[in-house]
């Protein structure tokens, strides 16, 4: 039996209401996860952020990856190795899978009946994806025989891209393959050897990834391509002087960001130059994400040595901190993300 989570301000039902209850929205909640440690006590959970106030949602400091639905009323979290969900006022808490497997990065169907998350046996084991309800109940392994991780879906929510590892003599190797939500139609979608693929996103013409060497370390070296959706036509995004990462695809499908060389990117995905959006904090791991509308960008950035949580308008490349004088760097062993996600509202028409 888990925790209930205790909210103490009184400002909170304002700062994340659902869109659909609010007058004519703009913007939706920015949430993240934060764990620090103060003496021996470890304290954390999921935080958001709109119209520049920032409050915490849950307490648990294992909360971690969070992840919206469609209609922005629900999110999806990993807490502690299982996968939970919250609503966005913190409020709502229910646990979607449990036993001893560790659960993590859950990411929610665009119909928002179910969620997508890897599970192993243990922490160095590989995973498989699995499904559950939304609301919980309805467990079912969605892969099997494989490492499989970093599971993305097509808008229409028909098809689930994800990255699957092999051995391959000493080394492994990652490579995209997809199936169907309903658990046919899978296939290899690359078969480079000896190269990895990794990060898909699907995008308005298909699928856009990373692809180099994804192994930590010296080695490590990524550019950015895309196929279609049946793995052929491969084209070159993003090479050269730099490895360059995908972070997000704008939900039109149209506009990419990407890191390389501690700074954020961003570029029409076509035949286009990328344009520097910001600088990244030494060794940030934190994503970044598009709003809804596509115009902005919210990410962990280096503002004075320090790291602030800002809102990057993507033509203008325009920077306006979301929690303005809140200090995200709380001392040795603050731990930011590595996931933030942007709540969805509806467009104005």
């Amino acid at each position: 039996m888990f925790k209930k989570t205790l909210i103490a301000l009184s400002a909170l039902l304002a700062l994340v209401l659902p869109a659909a209850a609010s007058a004519a929205p703009s913007t939706g909640a920015v949430v993240f996860s934060k764990s620090s440690k103060v003496g021996d006590e470890a304290k954390g959970g999921l935080f958001a952020v709109r119209d520049g106030r920032l409050n915490q949602l849950t307490e648990d400091p294992t909360d971690t990856e969070p992840n919206f639905s469609p209609d922005g009323r629900t999110i999806a979290f990993a807490r502690g190795g299982d996968i939970y969900s919250v609503r966005p006022d913190g409020s709502g808490q229910r646990q979607l899978s449990s036993g001893p497997a560790i659960d993590s990065l859950p990411k929610v169907a665009p119909n928002g009946r179910y969620v997508v998350f890897e599970r192993r046996a243990s922490k160095e084991a590989p995973a498989s994806l699995y499904t559950a309800g939304a609301t919980g109940g309805g467990l079912r392994a969605l892969t099997r025989g494989g490492n499989d991780h970093e599971a993305t879906f097509s808008p229409d929510g028909k098809t689930i891209a994800f990255v699957r590892s092999t051995a391959a003599g000493a080394n492994v190797n990652d490579d995209i393959y997809s199936i169907r939500s309903t658990g046919s139609g899978f296939r290899r979608l690359t078969k480079t050897g000896g190269i990895d693929e990794f990060a898909p996103r699907f995008f308005a013409g298909g699928i856009i990834f990373s692809r180099g060497e994804s192994t930590p370390g010296p080695a490590a070296y990524a550019d950015i391509y895309t196929m279609l959706q049946n793995g052929n036509k491969v084209k070159e995004q993003v090479r050269g002087v730099g490895s360059a990462y995908v972070e997000d695809v704008a939900p039109n499908g149209k506009t990419l960001i990407f890191r390389r060389a501690q700074g954020l990117w961003v570029k029409k995905i076509g035949p286009t130059k990328a344009q520097k959006l910001s600088n990244l904090p030494d060794q940030s791991e934190t994503s970044s994400v598009f709003s809804s509308d596509g115009k902005r960008v919210a990410a962990f950035v280096a503002v004075e040595e320090q790291q602030q949580l800002v809102s990057i308008n993507v033509e203008t490349g325009r920077e306006s901190q979301l929690a303005r004088g809140y200090n995200f760097d709380e001392g040795e062993g603050t731990v930011l993300g590595p996931v933030i996600d942007w709540q969805p509202v509806p467009q104005r028409r």
